[in-house]
């Protein structure tokens, strides 16, 4: 499922990438170039995203016992990066471009262009979205990238308004200044997307705590069961790694003296109830009981 659905990113973004470049190249404006090379960058950025996943979920072997997840994480900052690239890129263009005096544009060309990818890409967003419910890191970037995508042909559809009504009350100079004056606005807008993404995969790939949620859920099920066993204190440490959950929790027994047999049943409950919050399969969960509370602290 979730192949397919960065496979339908990749579609999408290629015809994206070929109506935006014809168009833009057409009508004259660099702002919707600026899209078709976006979607461009996206369409190889994509296919990443789908080896990553494909590769991760081999699970491990002799030469990665632990699994590939960090995979995951890795193609997520490469994506960021790269599309943190293109918008600086696209920025400095567009000063570079009113420095020397921006061209005309025609207008009317640039407004239905924006009408229909700001629809069209909101359609994809929204499906991207929906299937990213549970999915992996991955997917949820690829969602991401699209919501960032209909940004910018919604500030195409607004520009060019814009630029419309300057021509229409006899400012056609003025009107010039809107195509690049509008990539300005919508790269720097569009910046804090992957530099959250790359900030995410970072931490993962660094192997830090998970997200604040994630980790008072971890804790939540930890302490439940310290409550319900009688145990004295519960220590728990976490990690995420792309789809795979890396959880340690030691319990100090305290006056309880469990037997191997209430361990493991200790042991399988947690596993049952953190099993939902890591990728099928990849929960890597190891629970151990001491009398000696020095050896965990």
């Amino acid at each position: 499922m979730e192949s397919r659905t960065l496979m339908l990113s990749v579609a999408a973004s290629a015809g994206f990438g070929v109506l935006a470049l014809v168009w833009g190249l057409l009508s004259g404006s660099q702002l919707i170039v600026f899209d078709g090379l976006y979607s461009f960058a996206a369409v190889g950025l994509s296919l990443l995203a789908v080896l990553a996943l494909r590769t991760s979920r081999r699970g491990p072997d002799e030469r990665y016992p632990w699994g590939r997840e960090v995979w995951e994480p890795l193609a997520v900052v490469v994506k960021a990066t790269a599309l943190a690239g293109l918008c600086l890129y696209a920025l400095v263009e567009a000063v570079a471009r009113i420095l020397a005096g921006p061209e005309p544009v025609e207008t009317g060309a640039a407004v239905v262009y924006g009408a229909l990818s700001t629809v069209a890409g909101l359609v994809v967003t929204i499906v991207l979205r929906r299937r990213a419910r549970g999915g992996s890191d991955l997917v949820r970037a690829e969602a991401a990238e699209w919501a960032g995508d209909t940004l910018l042909s919604l500030g195409v559809l607004v520009g060019f308004c814009v630029a419309l009504v300057l021509e229409a009350t006899g400012h056609a100079d003025l009107a010039r200044y809107v195509d690049p004056v509008m990539v300005i606005l919508v790269s720097a807008a569009f910046l804090p997307v992957p530099a959250r993404l790359a900030a995410t995969g970072f931490r993962e790939i660094l192997t830090m705590s998970p997200a604040p949620e994630l980790r008072q859920r971890i804790r939540d099920a930890a302490e439940a069961t310290r409550a319900r066993e009688g145990f004295a204190e519960v220590f728990v440490r976490a990690g995420k790694v792309g789809g795979r959950l890396d959880v340690e929790i030691d319990y100090v027994v305290g006056g309880a003296d469990p037997t191997v047999r209430a361990c493991d049943e200790v042991r399988a409950a947690l596993e049952e109830e953190l099993r939902p919050l890591a990728t099928p399969g990849a929960l890597s969960l190891s629970v151990g009981f001491t009398a000696d509370r020095d050896r965990v602290t």
